[in-house]
């Protein structure tokens, strides 16, 4: 008898035709009002869940009795109730590798917007209001030469610091739980505190998980280290930092602009105060949004979830620890 896996999330015929030869698959395009009650019986039997955008919580999940691994179309992990998985032995895959160059791309979009004022200038041309040379009050701000800070020195923030180096000749220096020795050696990276970071760059780029550590890590207080000409950058998770304090120093040229991709609540509501900001350039949360790294990624995930229901979590396991059991 096949084992039964729930998908939650449409996705190529390919890609799920190579789920249904193996499994018994109940298929879900997300879980909404209307198919919840549905989904929740689903999950009785299932062994596998594979999707994304969807917050799998520890009561959700204790619903699933015979779940055995689960797999998100994510590098980020913060959907899933990873303790409880981790508690009940549980191995939650996911998509690390396959999505770093293209968001690292996406990111330094958002550097090169924000320092150009490009959307807020592509605006004044769509509406009409470009009358003759513009004048210094709408300037812009150099990217080469600068000093680009990251915070969270992991994959996708090694390719931002190598665009910026290899690409743009910026200083690198980043903050990070721990030494990045091929940074160092490869982009002439400098390591230092948080603190000193936020007060020496010009570009502050944050590229941390999101965890209860880092859930509100920059505030007032940070954005008050920053240079005024500081450009913010945001490209890990929304909730990493204070959407209101972000607000109030763009607004109060406390940092001179932001480019966000995340952010607190999603999607982002038309009336909220940064819609209303020239110098905060917001991307839908587009970090691997192209063809060919989203079907990367749900390829990864397929192999994931069918690599992990054959016993084999080698390979892009998040809860790492289930390994050494």
């Amino acid at each position: 008898m096949k084992k039964k896996v729930i998908l939650y999330r449409d996705i190529p015929a390919e890609e799920r035709q190579r789920l249904e030869a193996q499994y018994d698959v109940t298929f879900f395009n997300n879980i909404n009002e209307d198919n919840k009650g549905a989904f929740i019986a689903a999950l009785a039997d299932a062994e596998g869940l594979i999707g994304t955008s969807t917050k799998m919580s520890s009561e959700l999940l204790s619903l699933a009795p015979k779940l055995k691994a689960a797999s998100t179309i994510s590098v980020g992990t913060d959907l899933y109730d990873l303790n409880y998985l981790t508690e009940r032995g549980i191995p939650l895959m996911h998509t690390p590798g396959v999505l770093n160059e293209t968001t690292a791309d996406t990111l330094f979009t958002l550097i090169m917007c924000a320092a150009r004022r490009a959307v807020e200038l592509s605006n004044m041309v769509r509406e009409g209001r470009w009358t003759s040379n513009i004048g210094e009050a709408l300037y812009g701000t150099d990217v080469h030469g600068k000093t680009l800070g990251i915070i969270g020195m992991g994959r996708i923030g090694y390719a931002i610091a190598k665009r910026g180096h290899f690409g743009f000749d910026m200083k690198i220096q980043y903050s990070n739980r721990n030494r990045k020795p091929d940074a160092e050696q490869d982009l002439n990276a400098t390591y230092m505190e948080m603190e000193e970071l936020l007060q020496t760059s010009d570009f502050v780029c944050v590229m941390t998980p999101l965890t209860p550590e880092t859930e509100r890590l920059i505030g007032a207080k940070e954005f008050a280290m920053m240079k005024k000409s500081a450009i913010f950058i945001n490209g890990s998770r929304g909730k990493v930092i204070d959407e209101a304090a972000l607000v109030d120093a763009l607004s109060n040229g406390t940092i001179r602009a932001a480019g966000l991709d995340v952010f607190e609540v999603e999607p982002l509501s038309g009336d909220s105060p940064l819609c209303k900001l020239d110098n905060a350039v917001l991307f839908p949360h587009i970090g691997s949004a192209t063809a060919e790294t989203r079907l990367a990624m749900i390829t990864c995930a397929v192999d994931n979830l069918i690599n992990a229901l054959n016993g084999d979590i080698s390979q892009n396991c998040a809860n790492q620890h289930l390994l050494d059991r």
